[in-house]
């Protein structure tokens, strides 16, 4: 473990700032020029889908991602990615070196919507 790298320390009100909740991958497409990126559209249970870009594409296949349930960061401030506004942000563990990536899911049937605390 000599490789962890040194960790700085929040309080609990900085954590209970994040909103993650479930979400279901409902549409994934590519984008042009992006070597690394997906467009996801994301059933949260909102109003509307929502439009995730997310730089998996080296891990995940299209199908493997179609219907997969994840849990998102829902309220990150929007940023444009490609052209593409990107609301929120999968949740994913990896490697040191990023050669290794799993998404974060729960282990049982979760509805969308369902918040993560």
């Amino acid at each position: 473990m000599e490789n962890i790298k040194e960790i700085s320390q929040i309080e609990y009100e900085d954590f209970t700032k994040l909103q993650l909740k479930v979400a279901k991958i409902t549409n994934v497409e590519e984008i042009d020029g992006a070597d690394k990126l997906y467009k996801l559209t994301l059933d949260a249970a909102e109003e509307n889908p929502r439009i995730i870009c997310a730089g998996i594409k080296e891990y995940y296949t299209k199908e493997q991602l179609q219907g997969k349930t994840i849990v998102i960061i829902a309220n990150l401030k929007p940023r444009k990615l490609r052209g593409i506004e990107s609301n929120g942000m999968l949740l994913a563990a990896s490697n040191e070196d990023h050669s290794k990536v799993s998404l974060l899911s729960p282990d049982q049937d979760m509805d969308p919507g369902c918040i993560v605390n």
